[in-house]
């Protein structure tokens, strides 16, 4: 009896591994924290730039290297948002370098006023190392956040957009998408590469309350 070749079953993706969650200390949030507080100080002129010297000396232990985003809503309106994936970068540095740059340009908005400030809040989000989505139906909206890349181009996405914008995977994977300037299915194609990550977030009030 002759026996015939089967050709091979397509072999299922690999599953993908869930992206590490950073850990930050409270104590190390309330540093950033303040960080970021001088620094959006400093960009709306309320706080001379030697400020800065001065915060990143008295709080100089502790941190080490990450990736992180600062995001500036003004009454729960997104008013910047700016960061790195620069995984090397000591976190002060990066935090302020985000705050700076969240309230002077984001291209999106015009520069934040001092006249802001009592209505700005500020959040950190602290980037964990991202991992290969090899199959996007594994991607968890409200926890991952998401890169996209493909010809060039790049789009990211933090977690909490999926929460506030009520979107599920398929919406979350599209909008980053279009983000990076590709069509809106791209994350369907083999020749995109999707990576997860996942943030510790944490903020407050832009300026202290007594």
């Amino acid at each position: 009896m002759r026996h015939t070749h089967t050709p091979d079953a397509p072999r299922p993706p690999r599953p993908s591994a869930p992206a590490p969650a950073p850990v930050v200390a409270p104590d190390t949030r309330q540093s950033l924290l303040d960080l970021a507080r001088v620094a959006v100080a400093v960009a709306t002129r309320t706080a001379d730039v030697t400020a800065l010297d001065r915060a990143l000396r008295s709080r100089a232990a502790g941190t080490g290297p990450g990736a992180v985003f600062v995001t500036l809503t003004e009454d729960g309106v997104l008013r910047g948002c700016i960061g790195s994936l620069d995984h090397t970068r000591d976190l002060r540095e990066a935090v302020v370098a985000a705050g700076l740059s969240a309230a002077l340009d984001d291209p999106r908005f015009l520069p934040l006023t001092a006249t802001e400030l009592p209505a700005t809040h500020i959040d950190i989000s602290v980037l964990g190392l991202p991992v290969p989505l090899t199959d996007p139906d594994a991607f968890r909206p409200g926890i991952d956040g998401v890169i996209v890349e493909r010809d060039g181009r790049r789009g990211l996405l933090l977690p909490e957009v999926a929460t506030e914008q009520g979107w599920g995977a398929a919406q979350m994977l599209g909008a980053v998408c279009r983000k990076a300037r590709l069509p809106a299915d791209a994350w369907r194609d083999q020749r995109t590469r999707l990576q997860v990550f996942r943030t510790c977030r944490f903020g407050g009030p832009a300026t202290r309350t007594h």
